[in-house]
């Protein structure tokens, strides 16, 4: 199979990088700044006094996490004070081998992202974890947003920020807050138009910038529907050569990757950076 004409595509580096680093900390959007990725994606919850905090779980993992034994482990019932007594670096993740641990590390707010990679060109697609079926795990999506976006223009990163979902919600909301900031439906499930899927994750018959499906909903036939309406596709997660260039031959905009160096060096390898 012939790889695409394109000449770029962007990487995203998934929680970091969490093939190498402990995933969503700052030695991990570290180590991904350093290695040339264009875009830090990141996952957001929020504490019970309402600091937006960097977590894909809504409960504090003990699989990645060391902390108090017993007690509550909900984030969004825990201070921030409380969630600082979690090491998240120490262990290694039982499904990255490569992965090297960073005890010591705690989890990091959105603001601490925000101000560690603002020297650099980075950019950032944050999710909002958050799900209709267990409430009590987050705020309300009006809440959410408001907090995500008060955070994005306070540290003036309007131009770098994605914000990303599989709760169309929150992405609602915060069109009606940042009508300029980009947004980023996520979706799993069975094949579905792109085109509908950024339809029905916008708002006032406005349509998202980006549609971030599973990687193997990403066909040529899909994205190129996709842009015809004006919509990217990033998909998520590829940690392979077989799955990139499966991706690059579908013509997608970007690639989420757990390993985004490896990503790079292929991508370089095969005249697209």
């Amino acid at each position: 199979m012939t790889l695409t004409s394109q000449t770029h595509i962007l990487v995203h580096g998934h929680r970091g990088a969490r093939a190498l680093r402990p995933e969503n900390t700052l030695p991990a959007f570290e180590y991904a700044i350093g290695q040339g990725v264009d875009v830090l994606e990141l996952d957001m919850a929020v504490t019970r006094d309402n600091v937006v905090v960097i977590s894909h779980d809504p409960h504090m993992n003990r699989s990645i996490c060391q902390g108090p034994e017993g007690g509550e482990t909900a984030i969004h019932k825990l201070t921030f004070l409380q969630v600082r007594q979690w090491d998240c670096g120490a262990l290694q993740h039982p499904s990255f081998p490569k992965q090297q641990p960073v005890p010591g590390t705690k989890m990091p707010t959105l603001e601490e992202v925000f101000d560690f990679a603002a020297a650099s060109l980075v950019q950032f697609n944050i999710e909002t974890k958050i799900d209709p079926q267990t409430p009590d795990l987050a705020p309300d999506p009006a809440t959410f947003a408001k907090l995500v976006v008060d955070l994005v223009r306070k540290h003036g990163m309007e131009r770098r920020v994605i914000v990303q979902s599989f709760d169309f919600r929150t992405l609602k909301e915060v069109r009606k807050l940042a009508p300029k900031l980009r947004l980023s439906a996520l979706y799993s499930g069975p094949p579905k138009s792109f085109v509908a899927i950024a339809q029905e994750a916008g708002s006032e018959g406005k349509a998202v910038e980006i549609v971030s499906p599973q990687f193997t909903l990403a066909t040529n036939e899909a994205v190129q529907a996709a842009h015809r309406a004006g919509i990217q596709v990033v998909p998520w997660t590829a940690n392979s050569p077989g799955q990139w260039r499966m991706l690059v031959n579908a013509q997608v905009d970007a690639i989420i990757s757990d390993d985004p160096a490896e990503l790079i060096v292929w991508l370089k390898a095969a005249g697209l950076r």
